[in-house]
């Protein structure tokens, strides 16, 4: 079994079973069920199926404090998608990108905006970033 298709199956069972009880669960759900109709279609609305049947243990998991039954859904989807990984490695870059669209502590990307003015002899230096000057 390749480790990164290992790592991301475990990461994406986590983030699904997160976003189960949100509300962002429809957008991972419809994703995670998309990778099966990309591969498999026969098998696509069984899998929205148990996607919709694991959010509900889920949140019954959660009323309860019943932290087991939240760690086996877990487990499931983790194994679940990565025997879809191992089997349709052309899957990987696309679950990497729902995860990234879907995930619930992904950082928002800075907005960068710079203004200057110059006159005169007047040097203006600026970087979003690094900066490295080398002046002779």
């Amino acid at each position: 079994m390749d480790p990164e298709i290992a790592t991301l199956a475990g990461t994406a069972g986590t983030t699904l079973v997160t976003l189960l009880a949100t509300d962002a669960w429809q957008s991972i759900r419809d994703g995670i069920a998309g990778l099966w109709q990309r591969v498999r279609p026969e098998r696509a609305p069984a899998v929205l199926d148990e996607l919709e049947s694991s959010r509900e243990e889920l949140l019954r998991a959660r009323d309860t404090g019943d932290r087991e039954t939240e760690a086996e859904v877990r487990a499931e989807w983790q194994g679940r998608i990565r025997r879809l990984l191992a089997a349709h490695p052309e899957l990987v870059e696309e679950l990497r990108t729902l995860l990234a669209d879907n995930a619930p502590d992904a950082p928002a990307a800075p907005q960068v905006t710079q203004h200057a003015t110059a006159s005169g002899n007047a040097r203006i230096y600026q970087a979003g970033r690094d900066m490295r000057l080398e002046q002779s």
